[in-house]
């Protein structure tokens, strides 16, 4: 723990991580709020259930929004994404659904960006050596907040409507904006002088330049990882998508899913905080292999007839799920020149988190002709032939 309290001890640690916290809360709160918002005023489960869409589909684009952060000053991205996203959420208000939608989907857009340029940033103000530990710190803030922010935003819902959900969430990208404009960037070192580089033959009239990809499957590391860390998503949303019918099977009302969702929660909070250690004694790729042994075993637990198991199962999935995520990271931070890590966290994050959507689909539709515990093991199947992928290399 002395390296966490040598992260906090830094000032721009302490701002980073606030503009982490209150953007990312107020999108947790409205996130839940706006299917319960849509619900009410259009009475359409069918829309209330696809409301949050357009924040999945936005992760396509990460190649490309990425590209973005590689092109301008990071930190004066990150102010100005936050403080438009907070005009944006502010039009909202008026209530009209059709606005939501739109709102949202330039959210997803917006968070793009904002979580390139903060991957991009994050070797600016952090040094080397505490980078495991700070993205390990990043994953339990998200965590921790996802803990706390659903319910308050549907407090909030129910108390004064959505509207003032969606001044919260625009308030808090505001305070996002306010907390890295005050970060202290140092200045880029200069590059040294090269050689005039021999004239490029001239390119045909109307051709249009193609930017170099970045190489984040191309490194046999960098790929191993962020596959890993695909995998460990697409084995947790099948699990997560059979926790109805599990419910069902253990004669438990679906509230009960408000309890199995905070313990998986816990686990990523504490595996946040041991990240950073973790990944200096087993290394980035021991570390990923152990967090998807543990969602492994949480899948299976998930699968047994016994109550306490199947919660114990959560915090175990908890505990492995931001492994692969957090290594991966790290690895791009660490592989990938900074001038294009931009790009290459954007491509690493789609990469890592567009197959989740397709995976929950899948997984919705086969709890409705399969017994869950088929999904369940297989979840659990996907997770250990990732690990011990990973761990033969």
């Amino acid at each position: 723990m002395l390296t966490t309290a040598r992260v906090l001890s830094d000032r721009n640690a302490r701002l980073y991580l606030g503009g982490v916290f209150v953007s990312g809360f107020g999108d947790s709160a409205m996130a839940l709020a706006a299917g319960v918002w849509v619900k009410t005023r259009t009475g359409s489960d069918a829309l209330a259930g696809i409301v949050n869409v357009g924040m999945w589909l936005a992760l396509l684009l990460g190649p490309w929004l990425g590209g973005v952060a590689d092109r301008v000053d990071r930190r004066r991205l990150l102010v100005l994404v936050n403080l438009a996203l907070g005009a944006v959420l502010a039009t909202v208000s008026t209530g009209h659904v059709w606005l939501l939608f739109a709102a949202l989907t330039l959210v997803g857009v917006g968070g793009v960006l904002i979580d390139a340029a903060e991957a991009a940033l994050l070797p600016s103000v952090v040094p080397v050596e505490l980078r495991g530990d700070f993205n390990g710190l990043v994953r339990t803030v998200i965590e921790g907040m996802k803990l706390i922010a659903p319910a308050a935003g549907a407090g909030l819902f129910t108390w004064l409507g959505g509207p003032a959900v969606a001044w919260l969430n625009a308030l808090t990208f505001a305070a996002a904006g306010a907390a890295f404009l005050l970060l202290r960037v140092p200045p880029a070192p200069a590059a040294p002088a090269a050689p005039p580089a021999p004239a490029a033959p001239a390119a045909p009239a109307g051709a249009v330049a193609v930017q170099e990809p970045v190489p984040v499957l191309r490194d046999r590391t960098l790929r191993a990882l962020i596959l890993a860390a695909a995998a460990a998503m697409v084995a947790s949303s099948w699990s997560s998508s059979a926790t109805y019918a599990l419910l069902d099977a253990l004669h438990r009302p679906p509230a009960c899913a408000g309890v199995l969702t905070p313990a998986q929660g816990l686990g990523s909070v504490v595996c946040g905080l041991l990240a950073g250690p973790l990944m200096r004694r087993l290394g980035e790729g021991g570390f990923a292999s152990l967090g998807l042994a543990l969602v492994a075993a949480g899948a299976l637990a998930r699968a047994t007839p016994w109550t306490g198991l199947v919660l114990a199962g959560c915090v175990l999935m908890g505990l492995g799920l931001p492994a692969p995520l957090v290594a991966a990271i790290t690895a791009v931070q660490r592989i990938v020149p900074q001038e294009r890590l931009g790009r290459a966290a954007a491509t690493a994050n789609s990469l890592m988190f567009v197959p989740a959507g397709p995976a929950l689909l899948v997984g919705g539709l086969a709890v409705a002709v399969l017994d869950y515990r088929v999904q369940t093991v297989a979840a659990a199947a996907l997770a250990i032939g990732a690990a011990g992928a990973l761990a033969r290399r």
